[in-house]
């Protein structure tokens, strides 16, 4: 078997493609202005951002005035949680609705908030990994400023029903935020048709550069500011703009969102192979349902072997993979998604995330399917709790 390099991570990054380079390249060495400068080359550049606010608008729906753009997803989320708890809180509305495997940009905000005297409900997931908008619907009170539920997870890929719970946030008034950091780009998002308010996302994940996202608020909703000291981005989002990666990102949302329908279906089929061929394994299990998933996602628990050894022979072997999400994989802890799924604490430690993109072939998929199970023998006849597993019994 010849070594491969199979990149197959794209869900906690993804390459710049070509078409984004190019379109960054001029405004690192000729267009180089500063967009706040009258001269022409200020001028430039700032005509630069303008066009690019137009394409990140129109591939959700959404009007140029109503994009900012941020360093990252991260960024997004903290602003729309902070600012719309900053801007309701004089009248009373002190409460967060949030659910339990979201993103810990989200989750880590909402903890800070709860240490200023706010108070979060964080609504459970099913077996499947679904939110229910009934939940969401039960958890609103009077006091309620803002929802905050997840597109579509980062770890499993399950697809949320947004525009059902965002028309419930909309009957009660309540703003309604989503994360659509995996979102966007692989499923058709139109904030107005799905009753969004505001709605995160990030270039890195459509082979746009790292460091640069943006964030959607409706006409009518002014979020206070999250940072201070300039008058950048309408005076809501101060600091010279990295004009490189704002016109990368709106090269890159614009070509992620003109062919999803042709792009889902060849990357469903192609993830439904990888799929079908590890759960052929013994003790194995999909993490999400099968089919309400993103098109490149196939998340799947391995009895019997250990989450960080299995991305390391994998990775010996050219490929690269995750076991949970990226962001936290300096932590030992198992995944607080696969957790809140119901996993046991050892079967959510052997979780291999493969999430592949539109660059993925039918041979890298052939590969990974050659390598993973001889990885996994290798594992499990290394592991003195195989057996034990294969038995029934207990290993607690």
């Amino acid at each position: 078997m010849d070594k491969r390099f199979i990149y197959a991570d794209n869900a906690a990054t993804t390459r710049v493609s070509n078409e984004v380079l190019n379109a960054m390249y001029p405004y690192f060495v000729t267009e180089y202005g500063n967009a706040s400068s009258i001269y022409a080359l200020g001028r430039n550049a700032k005509k630069a951002i303008e066009l690019s606010r137009e394409k990140v608008a129109k591939a959700i729906g959404a009007e140029p005035s109503e994009i900012y753009f941020t360093s990252c997803g991260s960024e997004s989320d903290n602003w729309a949680i902070r600012g719309t708890c900053e801007r309701l809180a004089s009248k009373g509305k002190k409460h967060i609705v949030t659910s339990v495997f979201e993103h810990h940009a989200i989750l880590h905000t909402c903890q800070a908030m709860e240490k200023l005297g706010y108070e979060v409900t964080y609504v459970p997931i099913d077996k499947n990994g679904f939110v229910s908008a009934e939940d969401v619907k039960n958890a609103i009170r009077d006091d309620t400023a803002i929802v905050s539920i997840m597109y579509a997870n980062n770890e499993i890929g399950t697809i949320q029903p947004i525009e059902e719970i965002g028309k419930i946030c909309r009957e009660k008034g309540v703003v309604f935020h989503t994360d659509a950091v995996q979102a966007v780009g692989n499923v058709e998002i139109d904030v107005k048709a799905q009753n969004i308010d505001i709605l995160s996302l990030s270039g890195h994940k459509i082979h746009a550069q790292k460091g640069i996202g943006a964030i959607y608020v409706k006409k009518g909703i002014s979020l206070p500011n999250l940072i201070f000291g300039g008058a950048q981005e309408r005076n809501k989002r101060p600091g010279t703009e990295n004009v490189p990666a704002i016109v990368g990102l709106g090269t890159a949302i614009e070509i992620a969102t003109s062919n999803i329908s042709e792009k889902r279906d060849r990357v469903t089929v192609l993830r439904n192979r990888l799929i079908d061929g590890i759960l052929q394994l013994p003790k194995t299990r999909l993490n999400g349902d099968r089919d309400k998933r993103l098109p490149g996602n196939c998340n799947i628990s391995i009895e019997g072997v250990e989450g960080e050894s299995l991305l390391l022979m994998l990775d010996i072997n050219g490929i690269c993979a995750s076991s949970g999400s990226a962001c936290t994989s300096g932590s030992l802890d198992p995944s607080h998604v696969l957790l809140a799924l119901g996993l046991k604490h050892e079967v959510a430690h052997g979780s291999l995330r493969l999430s592949i993109s539109d660059d993925t072939t039918s041979e890298d998929v052939d590969y990974i399917l050659e390598v993973v199970p001889k990885v996994v023998k290798r594992l499990r006849d290394m592991s003195p709790l195989w057996e034990r597993i294969l038995k029934g019994e207990s290993i607690d």
